[in-house]
């Protein structure tokens, strides 16, 4: 449905601000400090930045489900995320729009938990992109409208390729990074499909290793393909790091958003408790104005981040950005790129 929200002002008219974050966890000890304080604490003092967006997008880095079967591969898993259903409120307490599914968590908890998950989402009006009852589902993108600009939200992941759906049984959206053509085509397919329905087009990519600073070559190869075949937005996840951003005429590609919510330990040299807010504002013309908001993730909540620590996240993803060409400057405690003047829009 679409959704009735005042215009950000982030942009010329027409244009429609997203706001892409990275990992949400609601398990473990983020879920039992929900239940002490409530839906509303996750989000710490980071909800009027969301609100100055059109569209809140993040990545579900957990089922929703009261399944407690852990789901066991032929390769070891430490870690088990799962938050009960009534867990969803943070989601709608954060104004959440959708999610990402196709992440290597969303089948922690075995098909019973992921199908749950969806069912739980729906309720909530929360739409989600990436996972399915079925190989169609989980490869069909989500469909979300506001101030009359339709966006399809595409998602993919790299990693565990047993959770890949099928024609018949239920998981997520696996995709090889690079993949072969035929494992390919059918989002190539479904992109052109989406491409005269809508006017933006974004892919969420769960992919790569966790705790690495910089994208391999062949991730930089495989987005700007996509950005070819007719994306304009890259949201990247899973590094646990946000990486650096890039430009690639008019189109964005945000390589890692890192962490938002979670009780995650910090690595003391990379600082995985650091991260940012992308608030990304396009139009039919591409991408207008990029603003990243440093956060701070402690005590499972996500803060504004302040003094040293938001120093530390803006040199750090100012230098990675640069190192593909973006130039990010300093503005109002955020780092900012826009549309040079001049420039068509």
């Amino acid at each position: 449905m679409p959704k009735s929200r005042p215009s950000s002002g982030n942009g010329s008219p027409g244009s429609i601000t997203l706001a892409l974050a990275g990992d949400v966890m609601l398990g473990r000890l983020v879920r039992d400090t929900i239940r002490k304080r409530g839906p509303v604490y996750p989000w710490g003092n980071v909800l009027p930045t969301l609100a100055e967006a059109d569209l809140v997008l993040v990545n579900l880095e957990c089922a929703l489900t009261k399944e407690t079967k852990r789901w066991y591969g032929s390769e070891p898993k430490p870690f088990h995320f799962r938050a009960d259903p009534d867990m969803v409120a943070v989601l709608t307490a954060g104004g959440v729009d959708a999610v990402a599914l196709a992440n290597n968590h969303i089948g922690d908890f075995g098909p019973k938990g992921l199908l749950e998950t969806l069912e739980v989402l729906d309720r909530a009006g929360i739409a989600h992109g990436g996972a399915g009852p079925d190989l169609a589902t989980a490869r069909a993108p989500a469909r979300l409208a506001v101030r009359g600009r339709r966006l399809a939200l595409f998602a993919a992941a790299d990693y565990p390729a047993e959770w890949a759906a099928s024609i018949g049984t239920p998981g997520m959206h696996f995709l090889p990074i690079p993949p072969r053509e035929t494992e390919l085509a059918p989002l190539l397919e479904g992109i052109q499909a989406e491409r005269s329905q809508v006017e933006h087009i974004a892919l969420s990519l769960h992919w790569g290793p966790n705790m690495c600073e910089q994208p391999p070559r062949e991730f930089r190869r495989f987005a700007h393909r996509m950005l070819d075949a007719g994306v304009d937005v890259i949201w990247g996840h899973s590094a646990h790091l946000p990486q650096g951003m890039e430009l690639s005429n008019g189109k964005l590609v945000l390589y890692d958003t890192g962490d938002l919510i979670d009780d995650y330990a910090v690595d003391e040299a990379l600082r995985n408790d650091l991260s940012a807010i992308f608030l990304v504002t396009v139009s039919s013309a591409g991408t207008e104005r990029v603003e990243v908001i440093p956060i701070r993730i402690a005590e499972q909540q996500a803060r504004l981040a302040e003094g040293d620590d938001a120093a530390w996240i803006r040199s750090r993803l100012a230098r990675l950005s640069a190192e593909f060409g973006t130039v990010l400057m300093p503005e109002d405690g955020r780092l900012s790129w826009c549309l040079p003047s001049g420039e068509p829009r």
